[in-house]
This record gives C-alpha cells, structure tokens and sequence, in this order.
C-alpha cells in the first residue's frame, strides 16, 4: 500500500549538505547511496560557506552540483532546498534549470526562496538589503522565471515543479499561493497547522484550490533513526507528503535515511 498524506504519496528527501567534504568523491558516493537506498528526492543547499561546523571548512558551489547529480543518477528527483533568488538573475535560474531539466531525463525540482545567509552576500559581493526587500525581489522574480521557461528552445522536458522554501505569513506564503507546486514549510509539528491555514487564505484570495500544492517539511536536525521516523509519522498525520532528513559531510551517515525509506515503504 502506497503512503498517503493529503492525496499525494509520500515521499523522503535527503538534503545531502555540500559541506565539510574534502573531496567531491564523498558526495558523488553518498548520492549513489542514497539512491540505491530508495530515496524519492536528493536536495543540495546554495550556500557558498558552511552553515555549521567549521565555519571556513570545505564547501562546493550548488547548481554545477545538480548537473553531475543529473548524469550520475537514474531515477531520483533532485533540486536544492533552496536556490537563492539573489545570486542568479532569474532568467538565468529559468535556462539553469531547464538545462538540468534535460540532463536528468525531467527530474528536477526547482527549489527557490529570498535568501537569509549574510555572509554568503557579504564575500561574493551580493547586496544584502533587508527581509523584506529579499521577499519583494522574489515575488518579481517568479513571474520572469515562468515567462523564461516558457520561452526557451528546447523547452523543459515537463512543467518544472517549483517548490518555495519559507514560512513568512504576510509575503513568502502569498508566493507560494501564486507559484508553488511544493512548499517546504520548515515549520515544525506544532507551528505548520497555522501556517498551513494561512497559505489556504492566500490560496483563496487568489483562486487556488491549496489541496494542490504539495507540503514539505525537515526532520530536526541530528536525529536518530528511531526519532526520524516518529518525527516523519507525526508530519505525515498532519498533511506533509515530502519529509527530508538533511545530512552532511565529510561521512554522510545514511542510516537515519534508509530507516525512513523503510517506513515508507
């Protein structure tokens, strides 16, 4: 029987963090693991540092990334969770990603949100501005995104899906309402149900049926594999259908993730 959470199957994500890994060997072999284990969904993140651990420690660049995970894999979708909307002009993220659309044989996710990591801006020259000048650039941005993808030659090889990544109320969820086939909340158990309502008021006043948008969710960071799965059972039971253990480097550990891969079955 296959798992279901608000009509959509189930299906795990492991955000394969691209940092503290030495040699891209470690991560070309953890992709393969992962696929061989049964996961639906490989992430990477765009960051340009780590985001934890040794702060100047080993760290690769992410969409170059996903053009070898889409020659290296066969049947897993893969994405980042998520692009930053404001290192790449969008057009360039549309042709981006319909390029790895093709690569992948049609497995890309196209995981974008406003971008909060200040360093990253700070060393590669990116302007900063505040939370809300971010969420405003990617509302603008979407729409250029859309307009590019339906404009290249060859087009994508399917409608792209567009997962947007955050929780803000008043901006981040009206986006997903407009442009969003998934949402990656990173809202725990007890903060997504109102975040989850909120989106459906948005998805009203735009004239969208929110049972369309697929919802998305982490496991808490450093779980075990027993902790992984109640984590993963108690989102199932409140509407999430892609549920993504991140892990990273230099060992990628992926225990946790084959445990989630047998619950879900």
């Amino acid at each position: 029987m296959t798992l279901e959470s608000r009509g959509f199957p189930v299906r795990i994500g492991v955000q394969l963090q691209p940092q503290h890994a030495p040699d891209y060997a470690l991560i070309r072999d953890a992709v393969r693991r992962a696929e061989d284990l049964g996961a639906d969904i490989a992430f990477n993140w765009d960051h340009f540092y780590p985001l934890y651990g040794g702060r100047d420690g080993a760290h690769f660049e992410c969409w170059t990334m996903l053009g070898a995970w889409a020659e290296q894999t066969s049947r897993i979708e893969i994405g980042a969770l998520v692009t930053c909307n404001s290192y790449r002009n969008p057009e360039l993220v549309a042709d981006m990603a319909r390029t790895v659309d093709h690569i992948s044989g049609g497995r890309l996710i196209l995981g974008i949100g406003s971008g909060w990591f200040q360093r990253d801006y700070d060393e590669y020259g990116y302007e900063f501005g505040t939370a809300g000048s971010r969420l405003n650039d990617l509302g603008a941005a979407l729409p250029r995104i859309d307009a590019r993808l339906a404009k290249l030659n060859p087009a994508p090889t399917r409608d792209i899906p567009i997962l947007i990544g955050g929780g803000g109320e008043k901006k981040t969820l009206r986006h997903v309402a407009g442009h969003a086939d998934l949402w990656h909340s990173f809202a725990d158990k007890d903060s997504y149900p109102r975040k989850a309502e909120i989106l459906a008021a948005h998805c009203a006043d735009v004239g969208r049926d929110p049972a369309n948008i697929e919802h998305s969710a982490a496991i808490k960071h450093g779980a075990s594999a027993d902790d992984a799965v109640r984590q993963a059972q108690e989102l199932a039971e409140l509407g999430l259908s892609v549920i993504t253990i991140g892990i990273g480097g230099p060992d990628y550990d992926l225990s946790a993730l084959e445990a989630l891969c047998r619950w879900r079955g």
